[in-house]
């Protein structure tokens, strides 16, 4: 007789805490797991999925950096999340395990620095690369496709604003649309956003307008079913690209850019994104993105 009999499940606690809130509400929810050191892949992946976010944290020793983090969506891992860096990092802070001015996090691809500033935690990305249309890659997706996903024409465009794909570490396609109207009324057509999401190596798309006073520059909705999430309410990986696009394309002097997100989703939840661009003769060499975290609450997920 065959013996079926199954490993004893076991479970684990986590934190959730609010990444990217505005005045201590709003924010995105993320898992934060502490001292996970003894969990296997598979293990993170079934923590993940039981939690149930848009992405979950795993911390744990490093030999490169102060802390080592796992990040999964709940069916993948994935290589960065910048709203999960941000709520751990948050944590950390106010846990005392991490003080104020430098920090790193160690990821499947290497080392990012991160700064603590004044309880906010900000992450270091990578200088972008820009991708139109010709350069994609693919001879199976273009600009009227991705119009097609997002339910939107031509005319709904910002000057400029066409999709670009933009990568400062993980790739997000951007696209401008004339007024905040425009970016409430997207009707997105999550099959088609996985598919070109899956055959361009996107985490999401990332829509855009640009407010016409206030001191956010931008505001922003964020799509990723080929991740689970359909939509989300702070990107902090995404942030960053757009802050270097405004940058580079769109005239934005400013070295800090602050971004909102959350607004037109259901239900609403507004975030607040805080960009530094670090400029070289006017050319962006890098930047830090984050922004504060809250903790909402502690569940405890078997697996």
């Amino acid at each position: 007789m065959t013996n079926t009999a199954r490993k004893p499940a076991s479970s684990v606690d986590v934190r959730i805490v609010n990444a990217f809130v505005r005045d201590g509400e709003g924010g995105n929810p993320a898992g934060v797991v502490l001292d996970a050191d003894h969990l296997s892949e598979a293990d993170m992946q079934a923590i993940a999925a039981g939690t149930g976010l848009s992405e979950t944290a795993f911390v744990s020793g490093s030999d490169i950096a102060d802390f080592k983090l796992d990040f999964f969506t709940p069916t993948r891992r994935i290589a960065h999340c910048g709203h999960a860096t941000v709520g751990t990092f948050s944590l950390l802070a106010s846990l005392g395990r991490v003080g104020e001015g430098a920090s790193s996090k160690e990821t499947v691809d290497g080392p990012r620095a991160i700064e603590i500033r004044h309880g906010a935690a900000f992450m270091e990305q990578l200088a972008p690369a820009y991708f139109g249309e010709l350069e994609w890659g693919s001879d199976a997706v273009r600009e009227q496709d991705v119009l097609t996903a997002l339910g939107l024409t031509q005319d709904d465009l910002l000057p400029g604003g066409n999709p670009v794909v933009v990568d400062t570490g993980n790739r997000f396609l951007l696209v401008g649309v004339k007024d905040p109207q425009v970016l409430e009324r997207i009707a997105e057509n999550q099959d088609l956003i996985e598919a070109i999401s899956e055959d361009l190596d996107l985490i999401g798309f990332y829509p855009f307008a640009l407010p016409e006073e206030g001191e956010i520059t931008a505001t922003t909705r964020m799509f990723a079913p080929r991740y689970g999430i359909r939509e989300e309410a702070a990107t902090g990986m995404a942030a960053g690209p757009l802050a270097c696009l405004l940058h580079d394309r769109f005239g934005v002097s400013a070295s800090r850019i602050l971004i909102e997100q959350g607004r037109y989703m259901t239900p609403t939840s507004v975030s607040l994104l805080d960009v530094r661009l670090s400029l070289q003769n006017g050319a962006i060499s890098g930047l830090m993105a984050g922004g504060y975290g809250k903790v909402v609450r502690e569940q405890t997920v078997s697996y």
